[in-house]
């Protein structure tokens, strides 16, 4: 059984909230949950929706039919009727506005909630009525209000017992009236319970955790949709994190703040999108020639330009791979999950610190905002390798330090400066050794080789790509970052709609270094290979070719700022096939 629930309304409804309490709740009945929000780029106004595809098995995916829509106003009704799934349920206010006229699936089932009447009946205003929303969409999925309850106290706690009390009571007004007046209607739930502790989180919180695990000492940032999520949860956590955020005044700043940070010995990151990492681009090639690691969580969203701020898209790939001026070696790495997101960014900064080189996670608006279950972190199981780092014992005993010195890897020792034998220069212009400028066609050649030599050495240690499935598969699914959790889910119906299919999904979540070798032994073995990306272009495809001289054909390519939902997946194969 998958179901979703969808929640819509004007901003200022509560709806963004409202998703949060009732995916918690949901979580703490022993679900398993995909929570997505959409909303658009105002500052006030327009229509928002949360969207949450649950299950008591494990989901990967939002689900695009709705089984259960809550219109807090007509709207609602209107944009999402064509979204309903056979025998849907609607909940909506009857005595404020009527829906008879608006054509709906003749085998939906109707809930008229009088929300006005019983939040005065509670002593309540009209903006809790989301509230009294949650209270009856509990009640319809049959569940105990004893979750919500619980939800909403932990929620309200810091506001006191008098406001925890009070929003119990509105929304149980929602429960009881569903209890009494559609008992008929509600089926319960049966849920087994979880093998393993779950938790719910957000992308950004997952990414966030990652940094703090792996002793990120400085974060800065400077506002920028899909990346405010991150920001906020920084912003709240730096203190229990022992570390500094700052916001400056532009995202020239972060990248430059962030490279001072990293060059007193302090593992530091920015976040930004791709506006703003425009910005971020001379930045990012000076941490390329002074050799200094930098984490860079680089959030996608449609362009060009200003394109789509609140929407979702991975259109940004080659730029990501191929932004600079002149040539250094770069890491960059595309989680497609809450635990890649946590372990891949705590890895990165490990690989930034290994090869002294700007390293880069990918992710887009979509898996950075939405929240899943997930089974808990460990990051006291966060391995943190510092590289060629000098202790303060090692760098006092090397007082002639050269910073840039030639190493067979290319990897030289890194001092911090301030300590005895910490003198040393980072200079933008080519250098030598020692860091003083140097022209010298020898010297040029020499240190670009130099640098180049540590992305040989990434190239070396990349590991290969995860293949799920089955072995013997006649569909083979390519694809990186946000895509994985649709294209399982696809899989599964797949097999379902034929028991004798045989499917698998290549997840690349190490985009540079790439995985070549690996790439193609898979792909060469493969029957039928079906590309799936969030872009016009299929840029994955593109830099498998590139790489591979595999030229992938078949490809299912979604770039209207929408995530991925199994349905696309399924409807592009049967196009395809």
């Amino acid at each position: 059984m998958i179901k979703t629930w969808k929640i819509g309304g004007e901003a200022g409804f509560g709806i963004m909230v409202s998703g949060t309490t009732f995916s918690r709740s949901l979580a703490r009945a022993g679900l398993y949950l995909v929570e997505t929000s959409e909303y658009p780029s105002l500052i006030r106004g327009g229509h928002n929706t949360v969207a949450v595809t649950f299950s008591e098995k494990p989901v990967y995916a939002p689900y695009k039919p709705v089984d259960i829509l809550v219109a807090l106003n007509k709207e609602t009704v209107i944009f999402h009727k064509d979204e309903l799934a056979p025998g849907a349920s609607v909940l909506y206010d009857g005595t404020s506005y009527d829906i008879s006229q608006e054509n709906l699936r003749p085998d939906a089932v109707f809930f008229s909630i009088p929300f006005g009447k019983l939040i005065k009946e509670s002593g309540g205003e009209m903006i809790m009525r989301n509230t009294v929303a949650l209270g009856a969409s509990i009640a319809v999925l049959g569940l105990p209000f004893e979750h919500l309850a619980h939800i909403l106290t932990a929620q309200f706690t810091k506001k006191g017992q008098k406001v925890v009390d009070f929003n119990i009571t509105v929304a149980k007004s929602g429960y009881d009236y569903i209890v009494v007046n559609y008992k008929e209607k509600i089926t319960p739930m049966k849920i087994e319970k979880k093998e393993k502790e779950q938790m719910v989180i957000t992308g950004a919180e997952a990414s966030g955790l990652g940094a703090i695990a792996a002793g990120i000492k400085f974060f800065a940032a400077y506002p920028m949709t899909p990346i405010n999520a991150l920001l906020s949860y920084m912003a709240a956590v730096q203190v229990k994190g022992n570390f500094i955020y700052k916001q400056p005044e532009d995202e020239i700043a972060a990248i430059n703040m962030a490279i001072g940070a990293s060059f007193s010995g302090a593992r530091s990151m920015v976040a930004t999108s791709g506006g703003g990492f425009s910005l971020m681009v001379e930045g990012t090639s000076l941490a390329g020639m002074v050799e200094q690691p930098v984490v860079i969580i680089m959030g996608m969203r449609p362009g060009p330009a200003t394109g789509l701020p609140t929407w979702t898209g991975q259109a940004d790939l080659h730029f990501i791979l191929n932004a600079s001026q002149g040539e250094f070696p770069r890491i960059v790495l595309a989680p497609g999950d809450m635990e890649e997101m946590f372990k891949l960014t705590a890895e990165a900064f490990n690989l930034a610190d290994r090869y002294q080189t700007p390293t880069f996670v990918l992710v887009d608006k979509y898996l950075f905002e939405a929240r899943f279950t997930t089974n808990v972190f460990h990051p006291e199981e966060i391995v943190i390798d510092r590289g060629k780092l000098l202790s303060y014992e090692d760098q006092i005993k090397t007082p002639d330090h050269n910073r840039f010195q030639f190493t067979e890897d290319g990897i030289s020792p890194r001092g911090i400066p301030g300590r005895p034998g910490g003198v040393f220069r980072a200079n933008s212009d080519e250098h030598n050794e020692a860091g003083y400028s140097d022209e010298e066609a020898a010297n040029t050649a020499k240190m670009i080789e130099k640098r180049m030599k540590k992305q040989q050495m990434a190239n070396m240690a990349v590991p290969a790509p995860i293949v799920y499935g089955d072995a013997d598969a006649e569909i083979t699914f390519s694809g990186w970052g946000s895509t994985k959790g649709a294209i399982l889910e696809a899989i599964k119906k797949l097999k379902v709609q034929n028991s004798n299919l045989k499917v698998n999904y290549m997840h690349v979540n190490y985009i540079n270094p790439f995985p070549s070798e690996a790439v193609e032994q898979i792909l060469k073995n493969a029957k039928r290979v079906v590309d799936v990306e969030g872009n016009h272009n299929g840029q994955l495809a593109d830099l498998i070719r590139m790489k591979t001289g595999i030229y992938i054909k078949d490809r299912i390519l979604k770039y209207d700022g929408r995530p991925f939902y199994p349905e696309d997946i399924i409807e592009g194969v049967k196009k395809i096939i």
